[in-house]
């Protein structure tokens, strides 16, 4: 069941590559449509390190409230790297397409070569790579809005953060509950990312949606009603100091 909108935590929301926070929107809206309230981190161009992303999102989490926090695709190892913190009110993690160390290794030796990149990905690549056959045109609009608002440079640097980023380490402090939004249709992330997050994070707890990379702004309704089963399933504040393996833990696919 639901929890009661007064009972539910803040939604603190690390975005993707572009780091604008905009492709949010239809995910926000729909957070709103049943009582959660969202606040999105946005990373200036000019942060293109992860500990740089980190600490701005550090800065930006709640002190007085309960709180989810949800890293999606390049964000991913930032929302570990906060998680891992324990911060007070926490009350647990979604990673959304998303990955704790470079998801694609051939990216990596192909490193020296992102300065060649074209200075913008055309929107038919955007539109393949990131939404597949969920391209409807909304999204598609919400993509022409967001494209001219990243320099290449932020994109490039922040390419070379991901193949070099790799909070592994981090996974065996990690002490709140964690949900993956793991997309079917995902053409970036592939399954051998969260097949890795899976092997350190035995509590795992593993949500298979049908939709894109772009699975929070293709199917922000399923996304939703997954992470309310996700919190409907956290033990009660007072049962919280020991969570069994065999509780949290399960695939499903919507």
């Amino acid at each position: 069941m639901p929890l009661p909108a007064r009972e539910r935590p803040l939604l603190v929301l690390l975005p993707g590559l572009d780091g604008t926070g905009l492709m949010f929107g239809p995910f926000v809206a729909a957070l709103e449509a049943v009582g959660f309230e969202a606040r999105v981190v946005r990373y200036p161009p000019a942060l293109v390190s992860y500990p740089a992303c980190a600490h701005i999102a550090h800065a930006l989490l709640p002190r007085d409230r309960p709180f989810l926090l949800l890293g999606e695709s390049f964000s991913g190892p930032v929302a570990l790297a906060l998680a891992a913190e324990a911060p007070d009110n926490l009350v647990g993690l979604v990673l959304c397409g998303t990955f704790a160390r470079n998801p694609r290794p051939g990216l990596g030796r192909l490193a020296p070569l992102l300065p060649l990149l074209p200075s913008r990905l055309p929107l038919a690549a955007v539109r393949f790579l990131l939404l597949g056959r969920w391209a409807t045109e909304p999204l598609k609009d919400l993509a022409r809005t967001l494209l001219p608002q990243v320099p290449p440079a932020t994109v490039k640097a922040r390419l070379r953060a991901v193949v070099a980023v790799d909070p592994t380490p981090l996974l065996g402090r990690m002490r709140v509950p964690v949900l993956a939004l793991v997309a079917t249709g995902d053409r970036l992330v592939p399954p051998s990312a969260t097949a890795w997050l899976r092997a350190h994070l035995p509590n795992l707890d593993i949500s298979r949606l049908q939709g894109p990379h772009w699975l929070l702004q293709a199917r922000p309704e399923a996304c939703v009603q997954a992470i309310e089963a996700f919190l409907a399933r956290l033990p009660a504040p007072a049962e919280a100091t020991h969570v069994p393996p065999e509780v949290g833990v399960g695939e499903k696919v919507l």
